[in-house]
């Protein structure tokens, strides 16, 4: 198992290991002490799924008071993921990055709290997998307009399935700043 940079420092590919024969494949998606060891420390109580079908958009969502650490990956099919850092003072502050995740490879992605986070589906239909450092809080959830031009998310669909919820976010330089999460940089200050 290793860690692969992204262009935000914060946002980690875990590449796992995975045993294999004519049966199929075994890996490790989750092992508290081996993730510790490579910089991932959150403790994760929640654990979600979901199925969607091709071209669908789900995000870009956050939680603010009760912000969630996600590490996410695939068990069917493959999917676009996307995170993007809004945390007020960050200096990678509306820079996103984008990763391909699939059954195929089994990576998985860990975007730390203080990014709001999507993915669309590549395939015919993708299973998704997630665990959360937080409960999910409908009334603690916001978003940003999956299309904001400033952030300019490259999607790799031209009409996407999109929820209405996700069609009427706002985007992100319109949202007050207390209204998103802080930057804490390393050491404690911000």
């Amino acid at each position: 198992m290793r860690i692969i940079k992204t262009s935000l420092e914060d946002v980690k590919i875990v590449e796992t290991k995975r045993f294999g024969d004519e049966r199929g494949y075994f890996f490790e998606s989750w092992h508290q002490e081996r993730y510790n060891e490579l910089g991932i420390t959150s403790r994760f109580v929640q654990d979600n799924c979901s199925m969607s079908r091709y071209g669908t958009v789900r995000g870009m969502h956050f939680q603010l008071t009760h912000p969630q650490a996600k590490l996410v990956h695939v068990l069917k099919g493959a999917v676009y993921d996307v995170a993007v850092d809004i945390r007020v003072g960050s200096p990678t502050f509306a820079q996103w990055v984008g990763v391909e995740l699939s059954e195929e490879h089994g990576r998985q992605l860990y975007i730390p709290e203080g990014f709001a986070h999507g993915f669309c589906v590549l395939s015919e239909e993708a299973i998704f997998s997630y665990k959360c450092s937080d409960y999910y809080m409908p009334e603690d959830e916001g978003g940003i307009l999956w299309s904001d031009p400033q952030i300019g998310i490259e999607w790799p669909v031209d009409n996407p399935v999109l929820s209405e919820k996700d069609t009427v976010y706002p985007c992100l330089a319109a949202i007050e700043p207390f209204r998103l999460p802080m930057y804490e940089a390393p050491g404690g200050g911000s």
